[in-house]
């Protein structure tokens, strides 16, 4: 094999990764709510680190995708925002774990 084509071959998997989910901060954000049903917007900043805006600012992407339902409310005179990974959400989390998966295991042994 010539070495274009193994160069090919070995960018094809990552290629295929979720580029959307892939920006650290947005896989925080849907890694956390992977494993609940749901999170307030509190939790989720106090777990990401990230400030205010730059939290709001992922999770408007996300929603924009189709990956997170986002429903505000107020809790007697408090303001809520609820936070939920969408059926698409999941599946598309499911393919980037398992694109991300198999570009890590086709990468070669390192130098010995």
């Amino acid at each position: 094999m010539s070495p274009k084509n193994k160069e090919t071959q070995l960018n094809q998997p990552i290629t295929e990764v979720d580029r959307i989910i892939h920006e650290p901060a947005r896989y925080l954000i849907m890694a956390y709510l992977y494993v609940v049903e749901s999170a307030d917007f509190l939790f989720l900043l106090r777990q990401t680190g990230l400030t205010k805006g730059n939290l709001s600012s992922h999770l408007g992407k996300l929603e924009k995708a189709g990956y997170v339902d986002i429903k505000k409310k107020f809790s007697g005179k408090i303001p809520q925002t609820l936070l939920r990974l969408t059926r698409d959400g999941r599946v598309a989390f499911d393919a980037y774990r398992a694109s991300m998966k198999k570009a890590l295991a086709d990468l070669p042994n390192g130098r010995k």
